[in-house]
């Protein structure tokens, strides 16, 4: 009885340790969705991940469709653009990441009876990213990557494709059986 008592205890304590964490980690998670539910206009905050020349990788700023060209101007400094007539292909993705960094980290190591592994399942947050093909003025064939927040990107591809953007839709495609694929139903 006293060993169940004990191991009541340690179990309460854990829980006791875990629950403010969990309560941040739900704060961080409803303030994400959030930003993502919000209207967006046609100015969006992305991250530039690589592509433009110009542009450092990961660097912050605003991506909008001005006129007849897809612009990203930096928070600080420099910007580029893209004519919208020159985009080829517009791919849309979803990705997540885990939130938190090392204090996370050490936080769900540290977390007793497995529960990290719940701490896990909370500290990821969801985001889109939109790769963008397009031609140069000398006819180079250049590719941009965009990360912006979850619910954003199918947005800007519809945006693109409204201003003129030459999109392949490979969900409209029918699939085509490769060579390998006809030799072998045909045995």
């Amino acid at each position: 009885m006293i060993q169940r008592l004990a191991s009541f205890k340690q179990i309460a304590r854990g829980l006791a340790c875990l629950l403010p964490l969990i309560c941040f980690v739900s704060c961080l998670t409803a303030k994400n969705h959030e930003a993502a539910s919000s209207p967006t206009g046609v100015t969006m905050q992305v991250t530039h991940v690589l592509g433009f020349e110009s542009i450092p990788k990961n660097a912050s700023g605003n991506l909008s469709i001005q006129g007849n060209a897809l612009r990203f101007q930096k928070s600080e400094g420099a910007g580029a653009q893209i004519s919208v007539g020159a985009i080829q292909d517009v791919f849309v993705g979803q990705e997540d990441k885990q939130v938190g960094g090392k204090t996370m980290a050490v936080g769900r190591a540290a977390t007793p009876f497995g529960g990290g592994r719940v701490i896990g399942l909370f500290s990821h947050k969801k985001y889109d990213t939109v790769t963008v093909e397009y031609l140069d003025q000398n006819g180079g064939f250049h590719g941009a990557i965009f990360q912006l927040n979850k619910g954003q990107a199918q947005v800007l591809k519809n945006e693109l494709v409204a201003e003129g953007a030459h999109v392949t839709n490979l969900e409209d495609q029918p699939a085509k059986p490769s060579a390998q694929e006809n030799k072998n139903e045909s045995k």
